[in-house]
């Protein structure tokens, strides 16, 4: 099935200055050869770009005037024998040229084929696949950064050196099971420091993964507070527009507004809910339990707070009652209406504060900065990827896993063997990022999400 050739649009859907086809396979040469008029008489050289016509040669009818991009293999997108043709990108006539090409002899490429046979035929191990779908869904320059990282094989690298020190082990281990007799007893005191150093190794890998799966999913930030604090005007602030309704009126807000924005290069999508108080209004209730479930599933909490308000207590009772799990940024509003004073003796109440006038503007930048820390989010480009998938977090926490019960074995003496198994099921789940161990299931879950085309 994988030695067939396909062919797809690879261009997005909708008019353009420039539509391309793409085709891939044995047959991509000679399906070109007999699609493409140009004035050369030669064989169409690799890596070239030819000018002519395409023309259906059942007819004669010429449907474009393009341009011809042939690749041999192995030094294609592929590995394959690929050609592209680079139309007018009419919707239309796209699709005629595409139709020409599948009835001499291509099929419909699956979503991701391109690139699912890139990784068959080595051009780019699974995790350099995965990133080429990051960066076409890149929407902030972090994400782009991040996906680059990815694709040029920081993470597989670090990934290939933990697997290879895996496999000095394991062999270690195995050599002492299978040849006892002329190697003596395996010394477990040996290896558990290198088990020791390749558990700190991964962990240096999982401290950042919060910060990576922000960075390629977005934040999710909850606005909360009582009622009448200024929340609806700070997301107004955030977003550079009147999207909120802002009233004098405590509880005008009675639903949670949900709307994105990019800080920093990460975006976020950040929600302004029901001020939280005690109400009998059945609506207001309804508000006030869709803020308390936003605030559960929230990344952070900006904790909203009226600076002019001469006695926080409600405030600090409200802040008591939110998830403990989920990092809190306490935010000072209208420090423009609050005298100097006031607002130092809410910085003792509520420390590391971040003091703003929703109204104008006054600390958007130091609260946009606070919000990037709070996050934890880490540059990219460091010496250290980071793991932005939760596959890849969670294959690197299954290593970790396995070399922690390794390390328990060696401790207390417990067979090689069971030892041996140990690290060969860390060694198991880190070749999964690469594919190096993954079956056909995972490999197709990944590549069924990708556009078709690419």
């Amino acid at each position: 099935m994988r030695t067939d050739t396909i062919a797809a649009i690879a261009t997005p859907p909708g008019e353009g200055g420039v539509g391309i086809v793409r085709v891939s396979g044995e047959q991509a040469f000679p399906i070109a050869e007999r699609l493409f008029r140009r004035r050369e008489r030669t064989p169409l050289q690799s890596h070239r770009a030819h000018f002519g016509a395409i023309v259906d040669p059942a007819t004669g009818e010429t449907l474009d005037r393009a341009l011809l991009l042939p690749f041999r293999a192995p030094r294609s997108y592929t590995g394959e024998d690929v050609v592209e043709f680079h139309c007018h990108g009419s919707p239309y006539l796209l699709r005629r040229v595409l139709e020409l090409v599948w009835r001499e002899g291509a099929r419909p490429a699956e979503p991701g084929e391109f690139t699912l046979r890139a990784f068959l035929n080595g051009k780019l191990d699974l995790a350099q696949a995965e990133a080429v779908a990051d960066l076409i869904h890149a929407r902030s320059e972090a994400q782009l950064r991040s996906a680059l990282v990815l694709h040029e094989g920081r993470l597989s690298q670090q990934v290939h050196a933990l697997g290879d020190e895996l496999l000095r082990l394991l062999a270690t281990v195995e050599a002492h099971i299978d040849f006892s007799e002329e190697l003596g007893e395996l010394d477990p005191h040996a290896l558990i420091p290198d088990i020791q150093s390749l558990r700190q190794r991964l962990d240096a890998l999982l401290q950042g993964a919060r910060a990576g799966r922000i960075l390629r999913e977005g934040a999710r930030v909850a606005i909360v507070g009582r009622p009448n604090v200024g929340k609806s005007s700070l997301l107004n602030a955030l977003l550079g527009e009147e999207r909120a309704i802002t009233t004098d009126i405590p509880g005008t807000t009675r639903d949670t507004l949900e709307e994105s924005l990019i800080v920093g290069g990460v975006p976020i999508v950040i929600l302004d809910t029901a001020g939280l108080r005690e109400s009998a209004d059945v609506v207001e209730q309804i508000g006030v339990e869709r803020a308390r479930r936003a605030a559960e599933r929230a990344d952070l909490i900006l904790f909203v707070y009226d600076l002019t308000e001469p006695d926080w207590d409600a405030d600090r009772a409200l802040l008591e009652t939110l998830p403990a799990h989920t990092p809190k940024l306490l935010v000072g509003n209208k420090v423009d209406a609050a005298d100097p004073a006031q607002a130092q003796r809410a910085c003792s109440v509520f420390p590391d504060s971040v003091l703003i006038s929703a109204l104008t503007g006054a600390g958007q930048d130091a609260l946009q900065e606070a919000i990037l820390t709070a996050l934890e989010v880490q540059r990219i480009g460091e010496e250290t990827p980071t793991l932005t998938h939760q596959r890849h977090i969670q294959a690197v926490a299954d290593a970790k896993r396995a070399l922690e019960h390794a390390h328990d074995a060696l401790q207390h003496g417990y067979p090689p063997d069971l030892i041996a198994v140990d690290l060969r099921t860390a060694w198991l789940a880190l070749g999964a990022i690469t594919g190096e161990t993954a079956d056909e299931t995972l490999v197709q879950r990944i590549f069924r999400d990708f556009c078709i085309g690419k």
